[in-house]
């Protein structure tokens, strides 16, 4: 009986964990990840405004997976915060991103 109890409560944990996982950004919500993404809050609403070099490496790193950096640009944490959404997919090409998700659909919008 104590072994059926502790497989059930294994089961159960996994199915807890795989449901905290299921998002688009894994655990975190696109909102709670476009909170990193506060160094870019200028380069998200101005086409012309420089890049820091802190906004490139967030953007960076979110760009290893593009469903998630997409939901984080597309999110209402960036949009209340007044990025653009058509500025904002600009990013990574202006950090010059080597491997950034080059023609990847967000939305409406398609990553150059």
């Amino acid at each position: 009986m104590k072994y059926l109890l502790c497989v059930v409560g294994f089961v159960v944990l996994l199915a807890i964990a795989g449901a905290d996982g299921a998002g688009e950004c894994g655990r975190n919500s696109p909102d709670m990840e476009a909170m990193k993404l506060i160094p870019c809050a200028e380069a998200a609403s101005d086409e012309n405004a420089s890049v820091s070099r802190s906004c490139c490496l967030q953007i960076q790193k979110l760009g290893q997976n593009p469903k998630c950096l997409c939901a984080v640009m597309l999110s209402n944490t960036a949009k209340s915060s007044g990025a653009n959404p058509e500025v904002a997919i600009t990013i990574p090409k202006r950090c010059n991103l080597a491997n950034r998700p080059v023609g990847y659909k967000c939305g409406p919008y398609t990553l150059p």
